[in-house]
């Protein structure tokens, strides 16, 4: 957790469900963004430890430089 008791990460489900209102937002086509979440998913170290998550910091970013081009 941060600071600001908000998760740095999302399960892919759910990162994913909110790909249409961020595409929208973005002015960009949903299959970006969900091409920037899977990008963006981590795997746990060990398969057995964990399910993977959507580092949003690295998602923004991902985000954030496209804004730039």
């Amino acid at each position: 957790r941060t600071s600001r008791g908000l998760d740095a990460g999302l399960p892919p489900p759910a990162a994913l469900w909110q790909a249409p209102r961020v595409a929208k937002a973005r002015q960009l086509s949903v299959e970006q963004v969900t091409q920037l979440v899977n990008e963006a998913t981590q795997k746990p170290l060990l398969s057995f430890l964990g399910q993977p998550v959507v580092n949003i910091l690295q998602l923004n970013m991902s985000l954030d430089a496209l804004k730039d081009k």
